[in-house]
């Protein structure tokens, strides 16, 4: 195994943990010289712990999922969440401060003190404050109110805050109600216990609630019993038409459930936002736990993938199984003669690496696709979303092709089923069977060559998968392709990010000529590495960088390599040195 490879790819994924560690955790270890580690990889076998797995076999796990820290970025402008997920879950459960805004684009920012509630999707280090969907909040009378967006609320303090791979707890105040989430890969799991008595407390199921860019377009709640509730939220946002669906039991009937319905802005009359809210009389020490199962296919599917993952309402074991799949995942790579300090951040890196991109395919192999249409897998196929491919082709997915290959090669038809849903063009930046079309270039491509060419993924139709392509690269009115292909490159004066987009392009087209030259597609592997040498179309000698070049042939003017200008996608021209 190549261990320069994933050490390189490691390295990516440290330094952005490092580079995002909470600005108040970031005293120790400050100036001083930390010694070498040495990484040491492991064979990536499937290890998935049963559903019966022992308390005694669970003892002797090496507890590296301690190690992590999920608070790691979630300062600064980390967007991290430090709720519960199982690798590549479709759910990922975790508190929202219930503010909108840059700061807070996952749900939660480490300098606030409000939490408002406990919503089961997220996103991991993007810049699209979206998602947030289903979103649970226990309190007891008197309750804390604010004006909307953030309105129930809770206090919170960090020392009663505690968080690791797969788990997550804090104390709400002033409700005195200890709040403890955990997680399958399809269903959220949260135990309240109520420190004090109360004849007032009160869960609330609030699919209105909404932040950033995200808001509910319908919603419905349909009560089947005083303990189960099942029902859906569609909303928009950075992705568009979201659909989902969830089913709830909870460990204790409510003693009553009362329901609101909330008129939607821009919507038609029927389209409403839901409120339930579920009324117990509780006393010192009372336990509830919930499970929600969620689906994006329809509220069968979540009632399904709930009967599969969630038979009880055992927390414990939930939290000591999602610790279990964690331990599998990170004793896949050993890190030897590291610091504490060291461990913490590279092991916390290799947890983010495998947060998303996340599950979309029910336990009955039925998927949404991006034809809106429902697709059923071949068993033991499971169906990604979450690609965010501009960031992840570069590090990410070569690291998952070592640690994860299993997961990688189902990533890798995701994308491919997706292009051949979507006009047959290759996911971009794709979420809930919508495409975002975020960012630049077409980095599925690479990402699907290169785990073509190790051995991870073989594609059972060579011919469409050279179509897509080819449709994906040759589509002549998008983004300053149609110029990229007659030019050599994107001219700056007709479309911003132009030296970005070229550099890129041209990497991808790298890959389609090594996917030509695999298939011995002589003509494909010529004009595609043709394409790919563009590149040198912006290289200026007279100053030793890549220059953003104008439709006459001639470089712009005023070029300064260390600049931020429109011409380069959030960076400058000394940094994309390092693309070629």
């Amino acid at each position: 195994m190549p261990k320069n490879y994933v050490l390189a790819s490691l390295i990516a994924m440290t330094c952005i943990a490092t580079a995002c560690k909470p600005l108040a955790k970031m005293t120790e270890a400050s100036g001083k010289r930390e010694g070498a580690s040495a990484l040491s990889l492991q064979p990536s076998a499937s290890l998935q712990p049963s559903a019966k797995t022992t308390d005694a076999a669970l003892k002797s796990i090496k507890r590296l999922s301690h190690e992590v820290d999920p608070m790691i970025g979630t300062d600064w402008v980390g967007n991290t969440y430090p709720g519960a997920a199982t690798p590549f879950g479709m759910v990922q459960l975790s508190p929202d401060n219930g503010i909108p805004g840059w700061d807070r684009i996952a749900g939660y920012y480490y300098p606030d003190s409000t939490i408002a509630g406990f919503s089961h999707t997220h996103l991991s280090g993007t810049g699209a404050g979206d998602m947030y969907d289903i979103s649970f909040m226990p309190t007891i009378a008197p309750v804390l109110t604010a004006e909307p967006p953030l309105g129930v609320h809770a206090k919170f303090s960090h020392d009663q805050e505690k968080a690791h791979a797969g788990y997550y707890s804090v104390l709400l105040r002033p409700y005195n109600i200890r709040v403890e989430l955990t997680a399958t890969p399809r269903v959220g799991v949260q135990r309240y216990t109520f420190l004090q008595s109360s004849d007032s407390a009160c869960i609330t199921l609030n699919l209105n609630k909404a932040m950033n860019w995200d808001r509910c377009t319908d919603s419905q709640i349909e009560v089947v019993a005083n303990d189960e509730l099942q029902g859906y939220r569609h909303s928009d946002g950075w992705a568009r038409n979201q659909q989902l669906y969830f089913y709830t039991r909870l460990s204790r009937p409510a003693d009553s459930i009362t329901i609101e319905r909330i008129p939607l802005k821009d919507e038609p009359a029927h389209h409403q936002g839901y409120v339930a809210k579920l009324h117990y009389r509780v006393k010192a020490g009372d336990q509830i736990v919930l499970t929600t199962a969620l689906s994006g296919v329809d509220a069968q599917g979540a009632k399904g993938n709930h009967r599969a993952e969630a038979q009880d309402f055992d927390f414990d074991r939930y939290h000591r199984e999602a610790r279990a799949l964690w331990e599998s995942r990170l004793e896949r790579v050993h890190l030897e003669e590291a610091t504490a300090a060291q461990r913490r951040i590279f092991y916390t890196a290799l947890y983010r690496a495998q947060v998303c991109p996340t599950l979309y395919s029910d336990v009955d192999g039925r998927y949404l696709g991006a034809d809106r249409q429902v697709h059923r897998l071949f068993e033991g196929q499971k169906h990604y979303s979450t690609f965010s491919l501009w960031d992840t082709y570069r590090a990410a997915h070569p690291l998952y092709n070592l640690i994860a290959p299993d997961d990688n090669k189902d990533m890798v038809q995701s994308m491919v089923d997706l292009g051949a849903q979507n006009q047959g063009h290759l996911p971009v930046w794709n979420m809930f069977a919508s495409e975002t079309d975020m960012m630049i270039g077409y980095h599925s491509v690479p990402v699907i060559v290169e785990a073509i060419l190790r051995g991870v993924y073989k594609p059972a139709d060579a011919q469409q998968l050279t179509r897509l392509l080819r449709s994906t690269a040759e589509r002549w009115g998008y983004r300053g392709l149609g110029d990229y292909d007659t030019l050599g490159y994107v001219p700056a004066d007709k479309h911003e990010e132009s030296l970005s987009k070229t550099l890129e392009y041209a990497y991808d087209d790298a890959a389609i000529a090594a996917w030509g030259k695999h298939i011995g597609d002589s003509v494909l592997h010529r004009d595609y590495l043709r394409r790919a040498q563009s590149y040198a179309h912006l290289w200026d000698t007279a100053t030793g960088f890549f220059r953003p070049r104008l439709s006459d042939g001639t470089f712009k003017a005023d070029f300064d390599p260390f600049a931020y200008t429109k011409d380069i996608t959030e960076s400058n021209a000394y940094q994309y040195l390092m693309s070629v």
